[in-house]
């Protein structure tokens, strides 16, 4: 894919190079949360909020960050990723008479604070919605290519665009049904919704790269490595990876079946209202 015609957005915090963020940090049980979590696949403001019960950070003022065009060619990238988005998703929002409102994507090294808590290079990408911004250290690119075997600039946007994913079901009002659910939820439906909410914005994210389709030149091939990359972090193939087997019942992400599944549903409707994972029978469809 290439992205020679889009212009990146401005909503981009830049807090990499800012030095270390909550000196002190988490402590070591906290760190540990984190990197289970992260291999299995747990709800990254859940996580924060386990981890920061461990041992609370000191808090870093993220002032500092440049805002606005970024110059490395892997920001750029990204900047030109949430551009698309952005693009792509106010058309939508248009069509029902609605405003799109832009989030932000912070860019960091190593750990940032957000409204959410404490932010972690470890935990992987991920969207908060106290604060509507996208978090993302840029290593875990690298970590999709080698440890994931995703290497590519489109799973790359992918990635960007499930995190979107996640600020669209904000904006439609889900995310807050889903946590006044959750409210009262046992463990086992507490991990049913997480897993319909994270397919949802994975066929979100599929809706974007149907509309966005020749501007932004996504070629077959490009889909093929987008659909490996949502098989590549499924729960079931990160949970065999970390502890040698798989259990379903905590399952917070989907299937790598399932995340494939409900990705093409979207690259191949190019409509939201065939992402409806909470109507759905079976999610395998």
């Amino acid at each position: 894919m290439e992205f020679d015609d889009q212009q990146a957005s401005s909503n981009v915090e830049d807090r990499r190079g800012l030095g270390p963020v909550g000196i002190g940090g988490i402590g070591v049980g906290g760190i540990v949360i984190l990197v289970i979590g992260y291999f299995l696949g747990v709800d990254p403001s859940q996580l924060l909020g386990l981890a920061e019960q461990v041992s609370q950070p000191s808090q870093t003022s993220a002032t500092e960050a440049r805002q606005g065009p970024v110059a490395d060619p892997m920001g750029h990238f990204v900047a030109q990723v949430l551009g698309s988005t952005e693009n792509v998703w106010t058309r939508v929002f248009e069509q029902s008479g609605r405003e799109y409102e832009k989030p932000h994507l912070v860019l960091y090294d190593g750990s940032t604070p957000s409204a959410c808590g404490l932010g972690r290079a470890a935990m992987g990408p991920f969207y908060c919605p106290l604060d509507q911004r996208v978090y993302l250290d840029l290593s875990f690119f690298r970590d999709l290519a080698t440890r994931f075997h995703a290497p590519g600039k489109f799973p790359e946007a992918y990635v960007v665009a499930h995190e979107v994913g996640h600020h669209v079901q904000k904006l439609l009002g889900i995310t807050d049904k889903v946590d006044r659910l959750r409210g009262r939820a046992s463990s086992a439906r507490m991990h049913q919704l997480s897993v319909r909410v994270e397919l949802q914005a994975d066929c979100f994210a599929g809706v974007w790269a149907n509309l966005a389709g020749n501007r932004a030149h996504i070629s077959d091939q490009d889909i093929e490595q987008g659909l490996a990359a949502a098989a590549a972090i499924g729960d079931d193939r990160l949970q065999r990876e970390s502890q040698g087997y798989v259990v379903p019942e905590s399952f917070t992400h989907g299937s790598s079946g399932e995340r494939v599944r409900w990705f093409k549903r979207g690259i191949d409707s190019g409509r939201v209202a065939d992402c409806d994972t909470f109507a759905a029978r079976s999610l395998q469809l």
